[in-house]
């Protein structure tokens, strides 16, 4: 193992570099829900023949050779794990429209619908890049096979289960080339990739912040270097973040979010084979299978603009954008407590009114009985409520209609509630 630097990387300088990352970076795009943030074991990814001996380096200059890369062009097969501790699978239908299958506008093959699979469980897909106007993801099935393929102009998605496509045209400006845009995505502002976890892990670096290298290993049969990332803070449910990084073009290579509680990994994707040679043109080609259904994405409104025109459902894919919290404090009925690692967005519900509670007779008993089992009730100054809590993400709802979510313990999010009485 090489002994590399364990120096500390923090504040504005971090910030600078990251900032300065090239935006020609069209390493998959794709993505997972986020699930409040995004999430995704892997370690049979790991050819494991041992610690490359690598040359030193620095944490700083660790992740300069991350901001610096501009491969533009993969293919390759990597898995993602999401272990969040909720019973997702069982309770999409319940929280998340569309997910069961039903009420679709796009059909089984809109993007936006069909991603939301991988929020959950384990899943092996297939990525094709050859710069900003090509992508090709695949999700891999037992028996059938989800693609999502960008084209140019075009986006085109089809589920060989149901025998299903769906187009459409891709955004103006998707992909396109110049440092104020960035690597476009199969869902807006939602990581899948190991690079893409890395860029929103990255982007959190600050005085709260502790960054090391910590040892190299080897990733679907190339060198890399492990850059280690840990809250400073206390409270915070993030324990660490692990990211692999090519030793020669400095691509993450694989992405792992451990708990602080513990336990198996909350978010680990990492590539199981990857080539950075150009790849084959035919990879990028799309014709939709004889006797398919097409749903093409122009036919399909989801209400008016501040201009009263029809929106068309156009996908967010593709879009080049990645949204965070920015302008989240200045949202309306939202306040950001705190910062870093253990900041908790304090969001106000229309009407002030929290869970029902038993005897109220606003739901039937055994639903009651659901809730309750979901969450843990809480009491302080600001009076009581309930936390529900997965391994990464909790959130307390008052029974007076205000919400504390963060990815902090539920201590952390009685504390600010009592404060903010």
């Amino acid at each position: 193992m090489a002994p590399n630097d364990s120096a500390e990387t923090i504040g504005e300088a971090t910030g600078t570099v990251v900032g300065r990352r090239k935006a020609a970076r069209y390493i998959v795009p794709v993505a997972v829900a986020g699930v409040a943030a995004a999430t995704i074991g892997l370690v049979p990814a790991l050819a494991n023949a041992g610690d490359p001996d690598l040359p030193k380096i620095s944490a700083q200059e660790l992740i300069e050779k991350i901001a610096a890369s501009d491969e533009e062009q993969l293919s390759g097969t990597f898995k993602i794990s999401t272990d969040l501790g909720l019973p997702l699978d069982g309770l999409a239908g319940s929280f998340l429209p569309g997910a069961d299958g039903e009420g679709k506008d796009g059909g089984a093959a809109a993007p936006q619908d069909k991603l939301m699979e991988l929020t959950s469980g384990t899943h092996t897909l297939r990525v094709a890049v050859d710069g900003p106007e090509k992508q090709r993801l695949s999700i891999l099935g037992k028996a059938s096979e989800y693609s999502v393929v960008h084209n140019k102009g075009e986006v085109w998605a089809y589920d060989s289960e149901s025998d299903e496509v769906y187009h459409a045209e891709a955004p103006e400006g998707a992909g396109a080339s110049g440092a104020e845009k960035e690597a476009p995505r199969a869902s807006k502002g939602v990581p899948a990739t190991p690079k893409d976890f890395a860029e929103q892990a990255l982007a959190a670096v600050g005085d709260t912040t502790s960054v090391t290298v910590d040892g190299t290993a080897q990733v679907a049969g190339r060198d890399a270097y492990q850059l280690l990332i840990k809250p400073k803070q206390e409270g915070s449910t993030v324990g660490s973040i692990r990211i692999a990084v090519d030793a020669e073009n400095g691509v993450p290579l694989k992405f792992t979010l451990a708990a602080a509680a513990g336990g198996k990994a909350v978010v680990d994707a990492g590539f199981t084979k990857v080539d950075f040679a150009k790849p084959a043109a035919s990879s990028f080609d799309f014709t939709p299978p004889k006797g398919a259904k097409v749903t093409e994405a122009d036919e399909l409104e989801t209400g008016k603009d501040e201009h009263g025109k029809a929106q068309k459902a156009l996908p967010e894919q593709f879009s080049g954008q990645i949204p965070g919290l920015e302008g989240l404090e200045s949202a309306e009925g939202v306040n950001v407590i705190g910062k870093g690692w253990t900041s908790i967005a304090a969001i106000e519900i229309p009407g002030g009114k929290g869970l029902p509670t038993a005897g109220s007779g606003d739901v039937p008993a055994e639903a009651q009985g659901f809730l309750d089992a979901l969450g843990d009730k809480v009491t302080g100054k600001f009076g009581s409520g309930t936390v529900f809590k997965t391994r990464l993400v909790n959130a307390l709802l008052t029974d007076d209609g205000k919400v504390y979510v963060g990815a902090v313990t539920k201590d952390a999010l009685v504390r600010a509630a009592d404060g903010a009485k």
